[in-house]
């Protein structure tokens, strides 16, 4: 995986030296931007695309109950304590946490009725990013590699589309999900497609003050004397890399050296990480939080060419010790919504889907909101809602989905889907068509065989 960090801090302020040491190896720049830079293909693309998306992956499991699929008519401990309101769709409610969303219901389709039957976050997450079952299904701890090796939505649609621009085509921020045992499970990458077709990772907090990437922004204010000398530096350092580590192409990887220094000339990429350049009133109304300003910065990056931008749920400091990190609610649901989970995303997806129809981006831009499953009907004896992969709600709004529909049911407890049921296979088939790709287009594996990058099929009724 592509990625740059910080200082031990984590936050976006500068690379240490030791990843400045590995600027050109394998585990940085030399085996990342091939594939994210490249000349777009034409091979299994339309021609009526969407130009980009955003996918909020709000890690953890949202609700159902609570956001896209309230039961006020259930009983106490199914229905929980808060209430549904009304949205701007006549006869479509959400749940009372989500009242801007709910002015812009009209923009938004709901599935209602997506279910993997898995309830761990590790393989159900594998499912939903990339269109293909874990095996085995419910399965914590799981690791990269084969068979659980397809690629990730970023990397198929970077590998198939190429950016538009300096920028790569696909980047993940602001952290990757880790699991409890702060592994990173399969699904968020390019899987048998090879590290070059990698989303680049960036770990960074664009909510802290003063907030740059020193990475891209470097070429601002180093002289280009300064950068040769990194040059000389990289090249000495390339001539201890023995053949294993450098592949079998020295040329291509030079290239994809010679890339990583072109993006940290490059203005534009520095512009697109520059959110002082917002209006102060743009970036209070994203919200001065780390998802908030992690949003925002995906449609700055989106803007400048790059195709996807997966925007994570953060991890907060102390959330582990409380037993419920990330929407992962166990324990207090009620209390953890209000306080930490929902006030947030509301405020930064319905800022996204206003500035994006306010600068006539909407149309061109899908935004997929999404989980890697729901939680239980039933509210446990902590007061919160465990994992459930029975059924769960995904949102769709932008690149051609017309808003204001839900499609499918659950059952009166929320519980399985009653009916227009959908696996994730069928939910990346509809990105990938929306994205102008063909959802049966294939690729190749390690061995060369052909793979379609979804066994799913359109779900048409979105468009």
């Amino acid at each position: 995986m592509f990625s740059i960090q910080d200082r031990p801090t984590r936050l976006c302020d500068g690379m240490t030296r030791r990843e400045w040491l590995r600027v050109g190896g394998s585990s940085l720049f030399g085996l990342s931007l091939s594939e994210l830079l490249g000349e777009s293909r034409a091979a299994g693309a339309r021609s009526d695309k969407a130009k980009a998306c955003i996918v909020l992956y709000l890690g953890g499991g949202p609700p159902q109950h609570e956001t896209w699929d309230p039961k006020p008519d259930a009983p106490a401990e199914i229905r929980g304590d808060l209430k549904p309101i009304a949205s701007s769709v006549p006869g479509l409610f959400v749940g009372e946490l989500m009242p801007r969303v709910a002015r812009l219901a009209h923009k938004v389709c709901v599935l209602r009725a997506v279910y993997t039957n898995d309830h761990a976050h590790s393989s159900s997450l594998y499912w939903t990013l990339t269109g293909s079952a874990h095996a085995p299904t419910n399965t914590e701890l799981t690791k990269p590699g084969a068979p659980n090796d397809m690629p990730c939505l970023g990397a198929v649609v970077g590998h198939l589309r190429g950016g538009r621009g300096t920028l790569p085509a696909s980047i993940t921020l602001p952290e990757h999900f880790i699991g409890n045992n702060l592994v990173v499970p399969p699904g968020q990458n390019a899987g048998f497609l090879g590290r070059r077709a990698d989303p680049w990772l960036i770990t960074c907090d664009p909510s802290a003050p003063n907030f740059q990437m020193s990475a891209v922004d470097a070429a601002a204010d180093v002289p280009a004397l300064r950068l040769d000398d990194r040059r000389s530096l990289l090249d000495q350092v390339n001539r201890h890399f023995d053949a294993g580590a450098r592949g079998n192409s020295p040329a291509l990887h030079d290239a994809q050296t010679q890339q990583a220094f072109d993006l940290l000339r490059s203005t534009k990429a520095r512009r697109a990480f520059d959110l002082s350049a917002e209006p102060v009133g743009v970036r209070d109304r994203y919200g001065r939080h780390k998802f908030g300003q992690s949003v925002l910065l995906a449609r700055r990056l989106i803007e400048a060419g790059v195709a996807v931008v997966q925007v994570n749920w953060p991890r907060e400091k102390g959330d582990m010790q409380a037993g419920n990190p990330l929407w992962d609610t166990h324990s207090k649901n009620t209390e953890r919504l209000k306080t930490a989970l929902m006030p947030p995303m509301d405020q930064a997806y319905s800022a996204l889907l206003e500035d994006l129809d306010q600068r006539g981006m909407l149309n061109d831009t899908l935004i997929v909101w999404m989980g890697e499953f729901g939680r239980t009907p039933k509210i446990n004896g902590s007061a919160g809602r465990d994992h459930w992969g029975g059924v769960f709600s995904v949102a769709l709004a932008g690149g051609g989905v017309q808003g204001g529909r839900v499609i499918g049911a659950s059952d009166r407890i929320g519980a399985s889907p009653k009916d227009g049921g959908v696996e994730p296979q069928h939910l990346t088939a509809t990105i990938y068509h929306a994205l102008g790709l063909r959802h049966d287009a294939e690729v190749r594996d390690t061995l060369g065989r052909p793979i379609p990058i979804s066994r799913g099929e359109v779900i048409r009724q979105v468009f």
